[in-house]
């Protein structure tokens, strides 16, 4: 698996993104939907990643700086062929290695409360990160779940 910067140009990685939209908006109500689009995707202080395997897209995730301490985790979707295989692990222990490197201290997540975001909450956990209050420009919602971990 290689895990590398995409600029969201590929065919590939528009459909996952396309997915990614169509996945939250199947879970949550539209006003509790935090996903970025292409366009947000490709603002300046989002750093995203894609996982490859040759040809094959697998995942990806994304980083927003909030300032030069803490990063806010974004976009991370595994492609539904490649479910339960490690690909979200391996993209977000890279995300945290460059988090690390730049020099933040923190980095919190907005996850959906409802259970069928159950396995990413569990995963999020499993990385160390704990429930938090809303972070940056959140407000208490009860579709939302918040996650942090220090650096």
């Amino acid at each position: 698996m290689e895990i590398r910067v995409d600029d969201l140009s590929g065919v590939q990685v528009k459909a996952l993104i396309a997915e990614h939209l169509q996945g939250m908006a199947a879970d949550s109500p539209p006003e509790s939907i935090h996903a970025l689009n292409l366009d947000g995707l490709k603002e300046p202080e989002i750093t995203f990643w894609c996982a490859w395997e040759g040809d094959d897209l697998l995942g990806c995730g994304a980083i927003k700086e909030l300032d030069p301490e803490h990063a806010e985790l974004k976009s991370m979707r595994t492609a539904s062929a490649h479910l339960r295989k490690g690909v979200a692990r391996k993209i977000l222990t890279h995300i945290m290695e460059v988090a690390i490197d730049r020099g933040y201290k923190r980095i919190s997540l907005e996850t959906g409360s409802m259970d069928s975001f159950i396995p990413a909450r569990k995963m999020y956990e499993d990385f160390g990160f704990e429930y938090c209050e809303p972070f940056a420009d959140y407000v208490l919602d009860p579709n939302s779940t918040f996650m942090t971990k220090k650096i």
